[in-house]
């Protein structure tokens, strides 16, 4: 959703409530929480559910709604619009209205080995053993680059 009418830092309070969450559970705290954002961000979170069931039913991609999760929710800024206020004296001060941008990613939790899920991808990637350059061989690295940068 773009071009929210809020500021991004109210938007992340509601936000971080549904993260991690089922759809299931995320609807149900979004309809009781009292911040005005949260209404907004209920009818995203029914788009992208809808959305994922268009997929299931039309495209015949195999996604089963019963599995969704809120895998990322985030609220970045977007244009700011200034505006003046008057004050005592003559003098005006100016103050900002923010908005917002919001992104909702909805994921299948995978059940096992069966269909993983980018969340168990990256645990599997993080598991990996890291390579360790030597100290000889990062000063190498290093003074390589010095090298390339001096010849051009």
């Amino acid at each position: 959703m773009r071009y929210l009418r809020v500021s991004p830092q109210k938007a992340r309070l509601v936000l971080e409530l549904i993260k991690g969450r089922k759809v299931e559970e995320a609807r149900n705290t979004l309809l009781f929480t009292k911040k005005r954002v949260a209404a907004s961000i209920g009818k995203l979170l029914q788009s992208a559910l809808d959305n994922a069931n268009f997929l299931s039913a039309e495209k015949n991609l195999d996604v089963d709604i019963d599995n969704l999760y809120v895998k990322n929710a985030i609220a970045n800024d977007g244009p700011r619009m200034k505006r003046i206020r008057p004050a005592p004296q003559g003098r005006a001060f100016r103050y900002v209205r923010r908005i917002a941008h919001i992104t909702l990613v909805l994921a299948e939790r995978g059940n096992g080995a069966a269909h993983p899920s980018g969340e168990t991808r990256t645990a599997a990637r993080a598991a990996a053993p890291a390579k360790r350059r030597t100290p000889a061989a990062k000063k190498a690295a290093g003074g390589a680059k010095k090298k390339k940068a001096a010849v051009k």
